[in-house]
């Protein structure tokens, strides 16, 4: 903390003038202001959170997947500007739908998909299920935290989750980046079973 403060004012007070008048007011005025820019900048690159992983099992016992089901998620954003010459804007448009993100992951990985569960495959399935569990502001908008967990077909035991936050440009980007995390950390095979 005492570097980043030292840190701080090594960069301020250069810019306020501090050693010519230190008492003047358009240097504590210079100061607020790179005090307030230098906070907005510290809480705009706050870190996301580190990826939760839980492990009961090995993920790796199983060869069979079944994924329930999620609707579309879309979101947009644009901007509107104008001048004397006329009014100008645009917008964008993403959708996602979290169960195929999730499959098309799993599938790159080896594992099979199934549209449905089947009694002869049941000892080598996993249920996936998915889930939004959170947001928390950061910077000028919002992550998104998002859990998965992987239950087994059999026992419907849990054999491991993750939860990992995201944040983007829409919503969407948030939760395509929330869900790459948290299976990122589900494959990396150097994490502990817990």
């Amino acid at each position: 903390m005492k570097k980043v403060y030292i840190l701080v004012l090594s960069i301020l007070l250069p810019i306020c003038g501090i050693a010519k008048n230190a008492l003047s007011i358009n240097c504590l005025n210079s100061f607020k202001l790179s005090y307030l820019f230098a906070f907005i900048l510290l809480v705009g690159c706050m870190p996301l959170q580190q990826v939760l992983v839980m492990r009961v099992d090995k993920i790796e016992n199983y060869k069979y997947f079944y994924i329930t089901p999620t609707n579309r998620i879309n979101s947009s954003t644009g901007a509107v500007y104008g001048n004397q010459y006329g009014v100008y804007g645009g917008s964008k448009s993403k959708s996602i739908n979290p169960s195929e993100l999730i499959s098309g992951v799993l599938l790159k990985e080896g594992f099979l998909q199934t549209p449905e569960l089947r009694p002869e495959l049941i000892n080598e399935t996993l249920i996936i299920n998915y889930g939004e569990s959170g947001r928390r502001p950061r910077g000028f908008g919002y992550t998104i935290e998002v859990t998965i967990q992987f239950l087994s077909a059999k026992t419907n035991a849990k054999v491991c989750s993750c939860s990992a936050e995201g944040q983007g440009e829409t919503e969407v980007d948030g939760i395509r980046m929330a869900i790459n995390r948290c299976l990122s950390g589900v494959m990396d095979k150097g994490s502990p079973v817990y």
